[in-house]
C-alpha cells in the first residue's frame, strides 16, 4: 500500500467536496511517509495553508497540560492524590476531588460550557476576557451541580483542566504559559509551539490558520461570527486549550516522548494508564478502553497500544494519534468548519485506517451517497412539527418542504435555530451536509440519535 499518494488522493478529495481544510503528517519508526496541506488559512480564500501553517489544537492541548502536572509531581511539588482543597479552599463543595480525579475527568466538577454565559457576560459588561484564575468563581457565583461524587462518573470536563493549568501555576511559581514552553515546548525541540491567547492579545504567528466557521453559507472568522464571536470570552483559560503549533512540531513531540525526554517513559506508563472509577470499571468514552492523564486509551490486537486525542472549537478540528507499540503516528489540524462532514469523517477514516494498515474507501459526501431519482410521493407525510427529545444537544423541531425539497429546522445545544436541507439516503433515511446525523420516518415519528419522537 503506497501510504504516501493514497493520503494525498483522500486530502485532495476530501477538499475538494469540502471536508478538509488543514494540513496532516503521518510517520512510521520515526520517518515521515506522508504530509501536506490544503486549503486557506483565511476566510478571503488570499493565504494558502502551507505543511508549516500554525493550527489551534483545541483539546489536544489536554496532553500538554498533563505533562505539566507529571513534571511538577516528579519534583514533588504536587501529588496525584492531593485534593483540589489544597489550592482552592473556597471549592468545600468538592471535598474529596483529587489531581488525579481531573486527570481522568472522573472529579464530578462540571464543565464551564454548561454554563457559558458566566462568561460572556462578564467580558460584555467588565469590557475584558476573564482568566483562568477565575474559574473557581465562576463554580462559586454558578452555584453549578457536581455531575456526581469524585469517582463516581465519567463527565468530561474542561473546568477540570482549567484547574490543573491553575495548580502547576500555584506550585512552580511560574505562568502556565511560560511553564510549558521552558519545560515541556524548549525541550521537546517545539520551536514554532506556544501557548498563547490570540483572540484577547493578538495574532502572534505570520502563518496562523485562523479558525473560520460558516455561518449564512459564507465564510467569517470566529471573532467576527454572530453565532461565534464569543469564543473570545474563554480565550483567557488555559489547561483544556489555546495551545498552537504545527504538524511538525506534533511530529517532534511523539518523538521526544518516544526518546523520554520530557517525560520518562514510566511516567507515560502511568498517563496510559485508564483512570479507575469507584467501581473499579475504567473511566473513558465509549469505544474506548479508557481516558487516561489526558489521553484516550486503546489496545489493538495486532497493532499494541494506540493512544489518541480529538480536538474541536468552532471553526477548528484536531487529531494526535500514537502507535506506542508499533512507532506510528498521525495528526490532523483544521482550520475550518467542514461543509460536508461524511467528506471529513472517510478522510480521517481513511487516513487512521491506513495507519492500521486498511485499504481506504474512497472520500464520500453526502451527495455521493444520495438517491438520485427519489420518490417523494410521500415526503408530505413526514412534514409537520416533532416532540423534543430530553437532554438532548441537538433537537428536530421541524419538517417542511421548500423548493421541491425536504428540509429540517433544528435547534442546537445553544438554543439556536439551524435550517438545512434533507438528502434522501435510504428508504424513509435523509443526511444533512454539514453533520452526520441521519433520520429515519415512520409513520407520525422521526428517529434520530437513538430516540423516536413523535409529531405533535
Amino acid at each position: 500500500m503506497d501510504k504516501k499518494s493514497l493520503m494525498e488522493k483522500l486530502a485532495r478529495a476530501a477538499y475538494e467536496k469540502g471536508g478538509f481544510n488543514g494540513a496532516w503528517l503521518y510517520a512510521e519508526n520515526g520517518e515521515i511517509v506522508s504530509k501536506g496541506a490544503y486549503g486557506f488559512r483565511d476566510p478571503e480564500n488570499t493565504l494558502t495553508i502551507e505543511e508549516d501553517s500554525i493550527f489551534q489544537l483545541a483539546s489536544v492541548t489536554k496532553q500538554f497540560t498533563a505533562a505539566a502536572v507529571m513534571l511538577t509531581v516528579r519534583e514533588g511539588k504536587l501529588g496525584l492524590d492531593d485534593e483540589i482543597l489544597k489550592f482552592f479552599p473556597e471549592l468545600e463543595k468538592y471535598k474529596g476531588v483529587t489531581v488525579r480525579h481531573l486527570l481522568t475527568h472522573t472529579s464530578g466538577i462540571p464543565d464551564y460550557f454548561d454554563d457559558m454565559d458566566w462568561f460572556i457576560d462578564l467580558w460584555k459588561k467588565e469590557n475584558r476576557v476573564p482568566s483562568g484564575a477565575e474559574i473557581p468563581r465562576f463554580l462559586l457565583e454558578t452555584e453549578a451541580e457536581p455531575y456526581g461524587a469524585p469517582g463516581e462518573t465519567f463527565q468530561y470536563s474542561n473546568t477540570g483542566y482549567n484547574l490543573l493549568a491553575e495548580i502547576v501555576e500555584k506550585v512552580s511559581g511560574t505562568p502556565f504559559e511560560e511553564f510549558l514552553k521552558k519545560n515541556v515546548f524548549e525541550p521537546a525541540g517545539m520551536e514554532n509551539t506556544r501557548c498563547c491567547h490570540i483572540r484577547r492579545d493578538g495574532v502572534p504567528f505570520d502563518n496562523y490558520a485562523r479558525a473560520t466557521v460558516i455561518e449564512d453559507d459564507k465564510l467569517v472568522a470566529d471573532v467576527d461570527s454572530e453565532d461565534y464571536r464569543d469564543v473570545t470570552a474563554f480565550d483567557g483559560l488555559n489547561g483544556d486549550d489555546y495551545v498552537f503549533t504545527n504538524i511538525f512540531d506534533m511530529f517532534k513531540w511523539d518523538r521526544a516522548l518516544r526518546e523520554g525526554k520530557v517525560i520518562t517513559l514510566e511516567e507515560q506508563k502511568l498517563m496510559y494508564t485508564p483512570g479507575k472509577l469507584n467501581n473499579g470499571e475504567n473511566a473513558g468514552f465509549e469505544g474506548d478502553e479508557g481516558y487516561g492523564f489526558g489521553w484516550c486509551v486503546k489496545n489493538d490486537e495486532k497493532l499494541g497500544l494506540v493512544v489518541s486525542h480529538s480536538g474541536g472549537m468552532p471553526g477548528v478540528g484536531t487529531l494526535f494519534e500514537r502507535f506506542i507499540d508499533a512507532d506510528k503516528m498521525l495528526v490532523i489540524l483544521t482550520n475550518r468548519d467542514w461543509v460536508d462532514a461524511r467528506a471529513y469523517m472517510s478522510f480521517e477514516d481513511g487516513v487512521r485506517g491506513m495507519a492500521h494498515g486498511r485499504e481506504p474507501e474512497p472520500i464520500r459526501a453526502v451527495e455521493d451517497i444520495a438517491l438520485k431519482d427519489p420518490d417523494k410521493s410521500n415526503w408530505e407525510s413526514f412534514c409537520g412539527k416533532y416532540e423534543h427529545p430530553e437532554d438532548e444537544d441537538f433537537i428536530i423541531d421541524e419538517v417542511y418542504m421548500k423548493d421541491g425539497e425536504l428540509y429540517a429546522k433544528a435547534i442546537d445545544g445553544d438554543g439556536d435555530d439551524l435550517e438545512f436541507m434533507l438528502y434522501p439516503i435510504g428508504e424513509n433515511e435523509f443526511g444533512r451536509k454539514r453533520g452526520m446525523i441521519k433520520l429515519t420516518f415512520g409513520e407520525d415519528n422521526v428517529t434520530y440519535g437513538g430516540n423516536t419522537c413523535k409529531k405533535d
